[in-house]
């Protein structure tokens, strides 16, 4: 008996969905990105409005101050929709098992003095508490904000900001033998230490923040703008020099997620001030005011953890997220 197999090629009636087809065009193919993002923002067939806020719909353009004509004029240049996000979030939480694995088995903390030691405890493990209310922070964006586009890249920030609480609780375990004794003292610490009261008041500040646009800038733009180069740039360079390496091998997730996580800002907000020049001005006032606050509130972690040189420091830092903002958001700071 002889079997003959055929091939045929099956042609799509059309590439991609129709309301992608409807901004991309019907002949054209849409990337996984463009098919996860674009127009899916429920706009119709609210029934009612929300009882705890009757002036505006469930979704509502008019809950920020911020103007676009089109707000799927954002892109992320990461290119994250859920299924990417996941993808590149598992290889990195690979990569870090690795790392905590290295570290526990070698007993690396051993190198580090008593000193630095609680250096480390002092200035790193409130964090968690900071990294909860940028969660919360990016979730009220993802519930209030208008268009797919941006809403889903809060939600991703939102979810990396609990894995980032939870990497700095881990470290925390790692030091003092899983008994949980320098997270309860780090909880102390977030609620009645003095040097903690400026930040602590800050991040519940944002909490009620009303605009969810401005809640953006300050928490994703100012506050992480100053935060992550002094706790993972500067303060990682002094725990190096004392013998504090190993600490550089359990946060490198942040080290990575903040690089890739300013480009995405930036763009954002540089998509937002060239719309017009009133959101300039607006996101350019509301930058100025959320990092002046931001740099307050950190100086007196700075000082306890780089010693004399926090106000050098956090002067410096302020001057580079000046230029950030000017350069590649597009403000005017």
């Amino acid at each position: 008996m002889q079997i003959d197999i055929k091939t045929d090629n099956v042609e799509p009636i059309r590439n991609t969905f129709a309301h992608v087809a409807r901004r991309l065009g019907t002949d054209k193919v849409a990337s996984r990105y463009q098919e996860g993002t674009l127009d899916i923002q429920s706009e119709i067939n609210f029934h009612y409005r929300p009882l705890w806020d009757p002036d505006h719909e469930i979704f509502d353009r008019d809950r920020t101050a911020i103007k676009m004509e089109d707000w799927y004029a954002f892109r992320d240049p990461r290119q994250y929709y859920y299924g990417t996000w996941t993808i590149a979030r598992s290889r990195q939480q690979d990569s870090m098992e690795r790392n905590f694995s290295f570290v526990e088995k070698r007993e690396l903390f051993n190198s580090l003095d008593d000193e630095w030691r609680q250096r480390v405890a002092n200035v790193m493990l409130p964090l968690r508490h900071l990294e909860y209310g940028a969660n919360l922070n990016n979730t009220y964006i993802t519930a209030y904000g208008w268009g797919t586009a941006i809403t889903q890249a809060a939600n991703f920030a939102a979810m990396d900001r609990l894995g980032i609480a939870q990497y700095l609780s881990r470290i925390g375990l790692v030091m003092d033998g899983n008994s949980g004794e320098l997270l309860d003292a780090a909880k102390q610490d977030w609620m009645e230490s003095e040097a903690w009261q400026p930040l602590r008041q800050l991040v519940e500040d944002l909490l009620v923040v009303d605009d969810w646009f401005e809640l953006y800038v300050a928490q994703n733009f100012a506050l992480d703008g100053l935060m992550y180069p002094l706790i993972y740039q500067r303060f990682d360079q002094q725990m190096a020099a004392h013998g504090g390496a190993a600490i550089a091998m359990l946060t490198e997730f942040m080290v990575d997620w903040f690089a890739e996580h300013s480009r995405c800002v930036d763009a954002f907000l540089k998509t937002a001030a060239n719309e017009s020049a009133e959101n300039k001005a607006l996101l350019s006032e509301w930058a100025r005011l959320w990092s002046a606050r931001a740099a307050e509130a950190l100086m007196p972690v700075a000082t306890m953890g780089v010693g004399d040189e926090g106000f050098t420091t956090m002067a410096e830092l302020q001057d580079a997220l000046q230029t950030r903002g000017q350069k590649k958001a597009g403000l005017d700071m």
